[in-house]
């Protein structure tokens, strides 16, 4: 089923990986380092991995620090590419199931393992607020703490502030629409808010059964 995956380097020596439910077990022998267990938690991964020399790695959410480090192509093509596409989906769907998003069980993805990932459409979303579920203020709390807690920097302060001023104000459209734009502008920088203040995903995410 594509969930192991054993990689031999006879310089590097071996790493062996196993795909659970919600996490990778990582085992490495080096015949010049202390064997390595380690587990990576799937809702962490960048579902998208990128290329760096001889290597494909899974970067995290939060600091896009390499997490998983595989050898390209080892030990073929076609065991490579089964695994790395599995290991995609699966955390696609591990952090949209973290996150509480609904995961699209009918879409498959494609044989090219570079592929994008999907992006929130948050123009349109903008643009239909009218579908889109009330605030919870409990949770939007929550989630401006953990902001300033875990993650902080000058680059999400306007997400911040506009998240503060939809906690004060919570039914007002624009600022709401502002909440979009501000996630928008953050490109790369949205993986580490969703990370640690998921509901913010939620607030991306539209329900046609409830209205403001």
């Amino acid at each position: 089923m594509g969930t192991k995956l054993v990689q031999k380097d006879l310089i590097k020596g071996t790493q062996e990986f196993e795909l659970l439910d919600d996490a990778v077990n990582i085992h490495i022998k080096s015949p010049f380092k202390k064997e390595e267990s380690l587990t990576v938690m799937l809702a962490v991964l960048n579902p998208e991995p990128v290329i760096t020399k001889s290597r494909l790695e899974f970067t995290s959410r939060v600091n896009n620090e390499a997490l998983i480090s595989l050898y390209l192509a080892k030990p073929n093509a076609e065991e490579f590419n089964t695994f790395v596409s599995l290991l995609k989906q699966k955390a696609q769907d591990e952090f949209k199931a973290f996150a509480g998003l609904k995961t699209d069980t009918t879409r498959e993805l494609e044989g090219n393992v570079y592929d994008e990932p999907p992006e929130f459409d948050t123009t349109e979303n903008a643009n239909n607020l009218k579908q889109w579920k009330p605030v919870n203020q409990e949770s939007l709390e929550e989630s401006i703490r953990m902001l300033q807690d875990y993650v902080g920097g000058d680059e999400i302060s306007p997400l911040l502030a506009a998240l503060k001023s939809l906690l004060s104000d919570p039914e007002n459209v624009e600022i709401r629409k502002n909440v979009f734009k501000e996630f928008e502008a953050l490109g790369p920088g949205q993986g580490a808010v969703l990370t640690y203040a998921p509901y913010v995903g939620i607030l991306m995410s539209g329900d046609p059964y409830e209205s403001f």
